[in-house]
């Protein structure tokens, strides 16, 4: 008699030589990620063919589908683990958050009530107070742990229309937007992307924004910012997507609290410089905002995916994100589901616990300050490189690196990719087109700096060479 389904499962369950056989293909692929090409060859993008076929009718045996995922899907990985990919602002992952990350798998909990995950409640509530005095915002701060930055963007500004609305005796929740009193959105030209979505979603509409200027590193000119009031949400930003500059917080925040605005900061990678003692300056008055969002996938490099909202008005931040139903067992302890938008979700708490437990205070300023150290000494070493110009100020962990032409630029962009020696994107900046070099690996050494700069450098010459073919 052909076993069932279920009774293939426990034993599989029980025999563990299949999750066995898992940690060995996990420890070979690190064993190797440090020292791979960072992008995937040709070949392995070719091999990802074998991943397109039927739905198969009968079960397929899971040692099978492991040896698929290893043999094709390894190879077509990107080496984000290691020191030198510096693509879309991506962290690695320590070793302590991997292995929470992995042991928490097992564990397979879902926070959104403490009665369905009494350790994932705590470990939200022991972190939500460590983030409050890392970046000394206030006692009150509430935090929802999301996917990232795009959602805690998300959280945030729902919870600032619920209050601006609120305020004047309008319940967002049950009247809806329609008649409601106008919201005015404040923001900067270089505003990420996803506050832009999250104004979208949210119904506050993109048109309503009124936009400000900002100067040659993308800071919000002070001066000229509109007369604030009761009803404006003033968005800033702590690490520009391409600059990695940061808003003048201290003034702009006064200025909000004397107009009773609210202050959101996107706060994606940049927000963890209030956590260093050497680069603290950058993020003085983020505790007069009122909304703060953050990744630990990034700066912390926790493993992916984790994200953080921060509120200080907790009641505003519960509001937004009101979950209701008679089944739900509320508790007197912590309910993950009313700080976030999702009610199913993993606990990655777990890992962001386990980071954060394993650095402490000095291991964070350590590793952080090492991310600014070696994107310094990439536009250092860069710039002894004929045909390269640097045109940010390196405050942080971004390096804007230009060529003589747009061209030029994009073909040396190409060929750097294309080396797979070092990974770095494309954007463009006051019109020019450019290369951004985002350094948040604990794994960036120098001499994966300078491996990676003497790529640039290759990749120009290929450039040159072609050139004089002509």
């Amino acid at each position: 008699m052909k076993p069932s389904i279920q009774s293939k499962l426990f034993l599989e369950m029980k025999d563990k030589t299949l999750l066995y056989n898992a940690q060995h293909y996990a420890f070979e692929y690190l064993d190797e990620v440090f020292d791979r090409n960072v992008f995937p060859t040709k070949e392995a993008l070719l091999n990802l063919s074998n991943f397109d076929e039927e739905l198969p009718e009968s079960s397929t045996s899971s040692e099978a589908v492991l040896r698929q995922l290893n043999t094709y899907g390894k190879p077509a990985t990107v080496a984000t683990l290691g020191g030198r990919y510096f693509g879309f602002v991506t962290g690695s992952a320590l070793p302590i958050g991997l292995a929470a990350k992995h042991l928490a798998t097992y564990w397979d909990q879902a926070p959104a009530m403490h009665v369905l995950s009494p350790i994932g409640s705590k470990l939200e509530s022991v972190v939500e107070k460590w983030l409050i005095d890392l970046f000394n915002l206030p006692t009150r701060t509430s935090a929802g742990f999301v996917s990232g930055t795009s959602s805690a963007n998300l959280c945030g500004l729902a919870a600032a229309r619920y209050r601006i609305l609120k305020n004047q005796n309008w319940d967002v929740n049950k009247q809806g937007l329609m008649n409601a009193p106008k919201i005015r959105i404040v923001a900067g030209r270089h505003a990420h992307s996803t506050v832009l979505k999250a104004i979208g979603i949210l119904g506050l509409g993109q048109d309503a924004i009124e936009w400000v200027d900002g100067d040659s590193q993308g800071r919000m000119k002070v001066d000229e910012i509109p007369d604030l009031d009761c009803g404006t949400i003033v968005i800033l930003q702590a690490g520009n997507v391409n600059s990695g500059a940061f808003d003048d917080f201290d003034s702009i925040c006064s200025k909000a609290q004397i107009a009773g605005a609210w202050v959101h900061i996107d706060g994606a990678f940049g927000l963890w410089a209030q956590a260093v003692s050497q680069l603290k300056h950058l993020t003085k008055g983020i505790e007069k905002a009122n909304s703060w969002a953050v990744d630990g996938h990034k700066t912390l490099n926790t493993p992916y995916d984790c994200g953080i909202v921060m509120c200080e008005d907790s009641e505003a931040m519960t509001a937004a994100l009101h979950m209701t139903g008679s089944y739900i067992i509320q508790s007197a302890e912590r309910d993950g589901m009313f700080y976030t938008p999702e009610m199913s979700r993993r606990a990655r708490i777990i890992e962001l616990w386990a980071t954060l437990k394993y650095l402490g205070k000095n291991g964070i300023d350590e590793m952080i300050l090492n991310m600014h150290e070696r994107a310094k000494q990439f536009a250092t070493e860069i710039k002894l490189s004929q045909g390269f110009t640097i045109d940010n100020d390196i405050v942080f962990n971004q390096v804007i690196v230009r060529c003589e032409s747009d061209a030029i630029t994009e073909q040396v962009l190409k060929n750097v990719q294309e080396l797979r020696e070092c990974w770095a994107g494309g954007s463009v900046w006051f019109g020019n087109k450019v290369i951004r070099v985002s350094v948040c690996s604990w794994a960036t050494t120098p001499e994966e700096i300078t491996r990676s700069v003497k790529s640039f450098y290759k990749a120009i010459m290929m450039c040159q060479t072609k050139s004089n073919e002509f």
